[in-house]
């Protein structure tokens, strides 16, 4: 799933890839998700983002708060999100969806 960037409009192909990423919120330059899941399916899913992160020279930030796993996309350096964290998003969304075992 990903956002096709138009270089000839002035749509904001962030915003249209968001649009199509549920529940993915933008918080200035960090795009933030927030997912219930037990221990198991946190450390299934933590394992799948790391291999998908590194792939693309990402780091994301992982957090593990009252059942939940807090994910956290975006430069460190204050710069603009970029095409891969977008990507990264999208991939997350299927892993969530393959750990938990949700169509």
């Amino acid at each position: 799933m990903r956002a096709r960037r138009r270089r000839d409009s002035g749509a904001d192909y962030l915003s249209d890839a968001l649009a199509l990423l549920s529940g993915w919120t933008r918080d200035g330059v960090q795009l933030r998700r927030d997912l219930a899941c037990d221990d198991s399916q946190h450390a299934a899913l933590t394992e799948r983002i790391k291999v998908a992160a590194d792939t693309l020279h990402i780091r994301p930030t992982i957090r593990r708060v009252d059942g939940h796993t807090q994910i956290s996309l975006g430069p460190q350096d204050g710069s603009t999100i970029t095409d891969g964290e977008v990507t990264l998003a999208a991939r997350i969304e299927d892993f969530y969806r393959t750990v938990v075992g949700r169509p």
